[in-house]
C-alpha cells in the first residue's frame, strides 16, 4: 500500500509515476536530493526517523550484497515499522514482501545490473511480490546509457551516485557510451558544464556533465513512455552495450511479466525497423489471437496477398486492385512482417494499423519462419477449401510453399512478375471464377463476429451476436450492432478496431456463456471512472484496453481498463476503470 506514489502512464513495464513529496517528482527519475537514509541496522541500533512529507526516508535496514546466502538473509530480515510518511524499505529478490512502503531499493543491485540474465530473475523476482503500485529504486547503478534499459524493465526511482564516481575517476558518459576524458579533444555536448573550454575542463566538471547527461536520458525515456514508443527507443538504444541487448531479449522471453503490463490498445505507431520487433509483445499477442481465438466464417478460399505501405491496408491502392477483382469470392488476408496473418476483417485492429516496417524487399530467415509458422497454424485453425496466394516471389512465395508442405490444403500462385500488373490481376479473377460472391451483411456480420472472438475469446462472437436478429446499422468501418427491437448493443471503434459495449450490451455479455471481464466493486456508483481503493476483485486476465464489465451492491456499468487485474486490486491510488455508461442499482 502507498500514499505517496501514484502511476499516470504505462509503456509496458515502464512508467510515468508521481512521487508525492510536498514538491512532487516525476519518474523514471534521479532523487538523490530528495532521499533520507536513517542508517544501517548492521553497525548499530537506529531510532525509527521522525520522517516528512518532503523527502523519501530510507527506513532503518540490512543491506545484503549479492551472493549473500539466502539463510543468512531470512535469519536478519528487518521487520519495518508501519510510518505516515514517505518512505522505503531496503530489499533483496530473497527477502521481499509487502511492507507497507511507497518504495523498494533493491540492496544488490550492483551485483545483478550488468548481467542480463540476473538483472531480469532479479527484477521480476522482486517485482512478483511487492504492490504493483510501489516505486522501485536501484541505487548506484545508473548511467545514461542503461537509464532507458532500467525504465523499461520497470524501474522508477535511479540516483547519480555512479554518474558522478565515474566523473571524478575522468570516465565522459554519453547514452552512447563512455570515454576516458583524456582522449577527447572535443567535448560531444554541449550542457553548461560541456562549455567550458577544453583545456580548463576538470574531474568536477565532467561528473556535473554525466549527472546533465543521465538526467536528460531520463527526460528522453519520460516522453518515450508518455508516446508508448519506449520500445522503439530501446531497440536502438541498447545496441550500445551487449548486455543491454542481451536483457531487453531476456524480458522478451519472460512474456507473461511484460504482457501483463502492456496495453491492448495505443495510438501510437509501432515501428518495426529491427529483427527484435517480432519479438514484441503487441506482435506476439496479436498472432496468437489470430491463431487461437480468430475463426473464418467464409465458405469462400483464402486469398492471400501481400501488405502495403498504407494502413489501413484497403485504402491502398494495390488494395483496390485486389479487391476489385476479387469481388467478394474470396475471403482476402494479408501476409506481412512482422505481424504475421491479418484478416480482412481485423485490418484495423491494434497493431494492423498502427505499425510501419523497414522495406527492402528482402525477407530475414527470422522473418520467413515468424510468419510461415503463424500461416501454418491459422489454416490448421480455419476450414479452407483451398488458398489463392496472389504473392511475388522470394519472401512471400518461400513463406507459401513452406506451409504448404505442411498443410491439407491446395495452393494456388497466380502472380507474374509482380501482384499488380495486368497479366497478375486477371490471373487472380480466373482462380476466383465460379466462386459464389458473399453479402454485405455477412461481411458486417463476420466483421463483428470476428472482432468479439479476437477481443473476448474464442466462439464469443457467435455467442454474442449468433442470433438471427441481430442488425447493423451505419457503415463501416462504424459498424453498429443492435438487437431485434433496435436497442444498440455495441460499436465497432475504427481507431483501435475493437467493440465496444452499450449498457443492454454489456448485460447481455455478463449473462452469456462468452468470457468475460469483470471487475468488482464497493457500495457506490462510479461516474466518469473507478479509481483503484473502490476495486474488491478484478480478474487476473484484464489487460489495460480491456472492454470489462463493472459491477457492485450499488452499480452495473461497463468501461475500459487503466490497469492490469491484479494492479486494480493491489493499488491505492490511480484510475483502474474509465467508465462509459453506468447504471444505478
Amino acid at each position: 500500500m502507498t500514499e505517496y506514489f501514484e502511476i499516470h502512464s504505462r509503456d509496458g513495464a515502464a512508467r510515468i509515476g508521481e512521487l508525492r513529496l510536498s514538491d512532487p517528482v516525476t519518474t523514471p527519475a534521479l532523487v538523490d536530493h530528495v532521499v533520507e537514509d536513517a542508517g544501517s541496522l548492521w553497525a548499530a541500533e537506529q531510532e525509527v526517523p521522525e520522517g516528512s512529507e518532503d523527502a523519501l526516508t530510507v527506513l532503518p535496514h540490512r543491506a545484503f550484497p549479492a551472493g549473500t546466502d539466502e539463510r543468512v538473509q531470512s535469519s536478519f530480515v528487518v521487520e519495518y515499522p508501519d510510518v505516515e510518511y514517505p518512505h522505503a524499505a531496503v530489499v533483496t529478490a530473497e527477502t521481499a514482501a509487502d511492507y507497507g512502503a511507497d518504495a523498494y531499493i533493491v540492496a544488490d543491485a550492483q551485483g545483478f545490473v550488468g548481467h542480463a540474465s540476473a538483472f531480469e530473475d532479479e527484477i521480476r523476482a522482486v517485482k512478483d511480490v511487492i504492490p504493483a503500485d510501489t516505486a522501485l529504486y536501484l541505487s548506484g547503478v545508473a548511467t545514461p546509457r542503461n537509464a532507458a534499459t532500467l525504465a523499461y524493465a520497470g524501474v522508477d526511482l535511479l540516483d547519480a551516485k555512479l554518474a558522478r564516481v565515474k566523473g571524478r575517476e575522468g570516465m565522459y558518459l554519453t547514452s552512447e557510451n563512455e570515454y576516458f576524458l583524456e582522449d577527447l579533444d572535443e567535448l560531444p555536448c554541449s550542457c553548461a558544464a560541456c562549455r567550458t573550454p577544453r583545456e580548463e575542463f576538470t574531474l568536477a566538471d565532467c561528473a556535473d556533465h554525466n549527472v546533465t547527461a543521465l538526467r536528460t536520458e531520463l527526460a528522453t525515456v519520460r516522453r518515450r513512455v508518455r508516446d508508448g514508443r519506449l520500445r522503439d527507443y530501446i531497440e536502438g538504444q541498447a545496441r550500445h552495450d551487449q548486455w543491454l541487448t542481451a536483457a531487453f531479449r531476456q524480458f522478451d522471453q519472460q512474456y507473461g511479466y511484460v504482457e501483463e503490463r502492456t496495453p491492448l490498445l495505443r495510438n501510437a505507431e509501432l515501428s518495426a525497423a529491427t529483427s527484435d520487433t517480432i519479438r514484441r509483445v503487441e506482435i506476439q499477442r496479436f498472432a496468437e489471437r489470430v491463431t487461437t481465438r480468430y475463426q473464418s466464417r467464409f465458405d469462400n478460399p483464402l486469398v492471400l496477398v501481400p501488405c502495403s505501405a498504407k494502413k489501413p491496408y484497403s485504402e491502398s491502392q494495390s488494395h483496390g486492385q485486389f479487391h476489385d477483382a476479387i469481388q467478394f469470392r474470396g475471403h482476402l488476408a494479408s501476409m506481412t512482417s512482422p505481424i504475421g496473418v491479418v484478416p480482412q476483417e481485423l485490418e484495423l485492429t491494434y497493431p494492423a494499423q498502427h505499425y510501419d516496417s523497414v522495406v527492402t524487399g528482402r525477407w530475414s530467415e527470422d522473418e520467413k519462419q515468424f510468419v510461415a509458422r503463424v500461416l501454418r497454424r491459422y489454416l490448421e485453425r480455419n476450414d479452407y477449401p483451398r488458398v489463392i496466394a496472389h504473392v511475388p516471389d522470394h519472401g512471400y512465395r518461400d513463406i507459401c510453399e513452406r506451409v504448404e508442405s505442411e498443410v491439407d490444403v491446395p495452393f494456388e500462385y497466380t502472380v507474374a512478375d509482380h501482384p499488380t500488373t495486368t497479366e497478375s490481376i486477371s490471373n487472380l479473377m480466373s482462380a476466383l471464377d465460379g466462386e459464389l460472391k458473399y453479402s454485405k451483411r455477412e461481411r458486417e456480420h463476420n466483421t463483428v463476429k470476428a472482432l468479439a472472438d479476437y477481443q473476448f475469446g474464442p466462439g464469443a462472437g457467435d455467442e454474442l451476436f449468433g442470433a438471427a436478429d441481430v442488425q447493423m446499422t451505419s457503415r463501416y468501418p462504424k459498424l453498429q450492432v443492435r438487437d431485434g427491437d433496435g436497442e444498440q448493443l455495441a460499436t465497432m471503434v475504427p481507431q483501435y478496431g475493437v467493440l465496444s459495449f452499450t449498457l443492454r450490451g454489456a448485460r447481455m455479455w455478463a449473462e452469456s456463456d462468452a468470457p468475460t471481464k469483470r471487475v468488482e466493486i464497493d457500495n457506490f456508483a462510479p461516474h466518469g471512472s473507478v479509481l483503484a481503493p473502490g476495486v474488491v476483485d478484478a480478474d487476473n486476465d484484464i489487460r489495460s484496453g480491456d472492454e470489462v464489465v463493472v459491477e457492485g451492491p450499488k452499480a452495473f456499468a461497463i468501461g475500459r481498463a487503466e490497469m492490469f487485474g491484479r494492479e486494480m486490486t493491489e493499488s491505492t491510488r490511480g484510475v483502474a476503470v474509465e467508465v462509459r455508461h453506468v447504471e444505478e442499482k
